[in-house]
């Protein structure tokens, strides 16, 4: 049966993140979904959701790669339209994406062994993150 749900979880500036995976697995086992699919989702333009494995030499490593694609002293038109500094964290979400879908087979999420579900801050600010998962399958 098709269940969703919606968290908030408050994380710091730029590169504030949170291993998301316990309540996605969650709501995969409450659902009852043994092989479908489960959608998780940011609601925001600042933030980005995907997979790694979560330790921070990886974290570490996915924050040099952006910082030289997508750099906070870099012009952006955004910050000239609206004065708000954050034109990278703009850039670097849409480069990241804000959902992630992940098969669900014999009711389990389909993740490598290191494999976790992360939600990152991308914003200058400290910002509370709305996040909503549908799990839906049979």
């Amino acid at each position: 049966m098709p269940l969703a749900r919606r968290w908030s979880f408050t994380l710091a500036e730029e590169y504030g993140d949170r291993n998301i995976s316990p309540e996605v697995e969650a709501l995969v086992r409450d659902s009852g979904v043994q092989t479908g699919v489960v959608t998780v989702h940011l609601t925001g333009s600042t933030g980005a959701i995907t997979t790694i494995e979560y330790e921070a030499g990886a974290l570490q490593d996915l924050r040099r790669a952006l910082d030289q694609i997508a750099p906070p002293t870099l012009d952006y038109a955004h910050n000239a339209a609206y004065g708000d500094g954050n034109g990278f964290s703009h850039v670097r979400s849409a480069l990241l994406k804000t959902g992630v879908a992940i098969p669900v087979i014999d009711g389990k999420l389909q993740l490598g062994t290191w494999q976790e579900i992360l939600l990152l801050n991308l914003d200058n600010r400290q910002r509370t993150r709305e996040v909503v998962g549908v799990v839906v399958g049979e």
